[in-house]
């Protein structure tokens, strides 16, 4: 289930409906009318493959905003609101992503805007991750804290595996 409560500001949710027949199903995952592409436009479409126990936190950027759809896995998402001037500074949310009839995951699509840290972990055997990005790859725009950084009062369990770039802190140029 989705929070409901300590909501982050410029996190948008977009609930996804399935059409299902005896083939399988059609879902709409974006539109360029969609709420959430308001205010910025798609950049880049990409796609990570990761597998059970993978965490990859905390990243966050300065102009970049991101969405993520999970079309196959299951996936606990956190987002935390690191931006002092935001009316939900501090805020953290959990919720989990991917396929509702084998997990019971949120199908969703979400919105995460520059400056709010976001991180995973895989659930399931594997999961899927793809997600749009405001802005094509900028390692520049890109910050970075440890995935067990106290910055973010989150344990991603003592099987967490995470590579170098999740164990280290970088701080994105202008």
């Amino acid at each position: 289930m989705l929070p409901k409560n300590n909501e982050i500001h410029g996190v948008v949710f977009k609930d996804l409906k399935s059409f299902p027949d005896q083939r399988g199903f059609f879902r709409e995952v974006v539109r360029v009318t969609d709420p959430f592409f308001s205010t910025t436009a798609f950049a880049q479409w990409s796609h990570s493959k990761m597998t059970h126990n993978v965490v990859k936190a905390w990243h966050y950027h300065k102009k970049q905003t991101d969405w993520w759809y999970v079309p196959i896995g299951d996936v606990e998402v956190v987002l935390f609101d690191n931006r002092s001037d935001s009316p939900s500074y501090k805020t953290k949310l959990v919720f989990r992503i991917g396929e509702r009839e084998k997990y019971g995951a949120n199908e969703v699509c979400f919105s995460i805007p520059p400056g709010v840290l976001h991180g995973c972990k895989v659930l399931s055997e594997e999961a899927h991750l793809f997600y749009i990005t405001s802005q094509t790859y900028n390692p520049n725009d890109e910050g970075r804290y440890p995935f067990n950084d106290p910055i973010v009062p989150h344990n991603w369990g003592d099987n967490a595996i995470t590579n170098g770039r999740d164990r280290v802190r970088f701080e994105p140029r202008d």
